[in-house]
């Protein structure tokens, strides 16, 4: 009924659905994440306090990391997902 072809590029379009949709589930639970290490130390978690206007620039740069990771994360796994989706469409 289905050729190769037909067949991968269903398989394509389903994978690269999968990580789209993986990327954005994912994205609030690594939001709070980043909050929580950014922000100060509460009961239990330990948190590195970025609003302090004192900490050490080695603190300061591991907030900036910490801050643009989420982007990195969600957006590496969208960028993922987009390009299987457009190479499944373009080479067929």
């Amino acid at each position: 009924m289905w050729n190769k072809k037909g067949s991968v590029l269903i398989y394509g379009l389903m994978l690269s659905l999968t990580i789209i949709i993986l990327a954005l589930a994912l994205a609030p639970s690594v939001s709070q994440f980043t909050n929580d290490a950014r922000n100060a130390s509460s009961e239990n978690i330990i948190g590195m306090n970025c609003n302090n206007a004192t900490i050490s620039d080695f603190t300061k740069a591991a907030c900036v990391a910490t801050d643009i990771n989420l982007f990195y994360f969600v957006g590496g796994l969208l960028f993922i997902g987009g390009a299987i989706f457009t190479a499944r469409l373009i080479f067929q």
